[in-house]
């Protein structure tokens, strides 16, 4: 049962059901971080769609333990993200933190979570050095990290007999980790790169210049990584310019999310790329996750960004049933869950706290006015190295 309160927070009440009585009910308290404005808004709205729904799916499981729920706007801002987590830690004695869709915001509050011993269960964020060499007990990633969605596609193009790429994406972090692990991937399998070029994060809406010089190098390929409106509008002039007919475009997965992939329409077409969910998945899992998310949202595809939410609710459930009203022991139990969700079979690496997930490789392809989503390989069980991380 779902109950809302007044005020800013949403407050959610999940009420006993139908399980054996629990040695000791208790009722805990989690702080949802989103932004609901600003650039990342819409990813932020996806992100909480999905976790309501996890709740909905999972939540009468708790037995008589109680969820309650507060919600803070990050607005993409670290500072202002940092002082709405303190809030709802020290103040609000919120017992789990979740959400996170910047990189820099996470970067912002680690240090606070890791100090304060509260667990933070990160549905998107994907800066490597979150789960490498900044890691903590107490962050937990649910989503990915920005190397476990791009390495396996660098092996995958070169064992397609595709040897020279050019590589493109935004100027800032995760833009360059996302290229220089594909690229470390890819050279190793034989491949070259032929040239590379980093526009701007914000104020660019001409990729004309960059498309331009990446047509001159002569590449077999073009693989980058863009995301929400810069992806629309980059992929819109890819195919505008006609580059596609003689180099054909891969990326990281981002580029072609379901979140705006009906946005891109035809210019997405042909499209290849790699990520930890597709809304195509044949499992009976994902069936019942997509056919619940859009009976409640206008018919509307569940993204990557809602089935990171939706499976951020089913951890933080699992942990505290595995907790049995024992707050101290639900941060370690958060890194003992694993189940099988919407994106596949789910674990959490316990050398670094990364999710252990499938990775996706597919097409778009357009036909009869909409896109659609095929799957041409799944890659199982994708691990991150620790890459510096001493779990303490």
């Amino acid at each position: 049962m779902l109950k809302t309160r007044t005020g800013a927070a949403l407050v959610a009440a999940l009420a006993a059901a139908a399980v054996a009585l629990p040695a000791k009910a208790a009722e805990y308290k989690v702080g949802l971080l989103v932004p609901l404005s600003g650039v990342y808004a819409g990813l932020g709205n996806h992100i909480e769609n999905g976790f309501n729904l996890g709740i909905e799916h999972f939540g009468s499981e708790l037995g008589e333990h109680t969820i309650t729920l507060e919600r803070a706007d990050t607005e993409a801002n670290p500072a202002s993200t940092l002082g709405k987590a303190k809030k709802m830690v020290l103040q609000d004695k919120v017992d789990v933190l979740t959400g996170i869709v910047s990189s820099a915001v996470l970067g912002a509050l680690r240090d606070f979570v890791h100090q304060s011993q509260t667990p933070l269960v990160v549905a998107n964020a994907g800066n490597d050095e979150a789960t490498g060499k900044d890691c903590t007990p107490y962050i937990i990633r649910v989503s990915f990290s920005n190397a476990q969605v791009n390495r396996p596609m660098g092996t995958w193009m070169a064992n397609k007999g595709i040897k020279k790429v050019y590589l493109m994406a935004p100027d800032y972090a995760a833009g360059h980790q996302m290229m220089n692990t594909f690229r470390k991937s890819f050279t190793e399998a034989g491949g070259e790169i032929v040239g590379e070029a980093y526009p701007p994060l914000q104020g660019t809406n001409d990729y004309g210049p960059y498309l331009a010089a990446a047509q001159a190098a002569n590449p077999d390929a073009i693989f980058t990584f863009f995301a929400g409106s810069a992806a629309i509008a980059f992929v819109k002039q890819y195919k505008d310019f006609g580059i596609g007919k003689d180099i054909p475009l891969y990326g990281s997965g981002f580029l072609t999310s379901a979140a705006y992939v009906h946005v891109q329409g035809e210019a997405a077409d042909g499209v290849t790329a790699s990520l930890h969910y597709v809304p195509t998945i044949d499992t009976a899992e994902n069936k019942r996750f997509q056919e619940a998310y859009q009976a409640k949202h206008e018919g509307k595809l569940g993204s990557e960004f809602a089935v990171a939410g939706y499976d951020a609710a089913r951890l933080i459930i699992e942990a505290i049933k595995m907790s049995g009203g024992d707050k101290k022991a639900l941060a370690e139990n958060l890194r003992k869950v694993e189940f099988t969700g919407p994106r596949g079979p789910l674990s959490i690496d316990p050398a670094t706290n990364n999710v252990v997930q499938n990775v996706y490789i597919f097409r778009n392809d357009f036909k009869d006015g909409k896109v659609t989503q095929t799957v041409l390989d799944t890659i199982p069980d994708v691990q991150d190295p620790p890459n510096g991380c001493k779990m303490m």
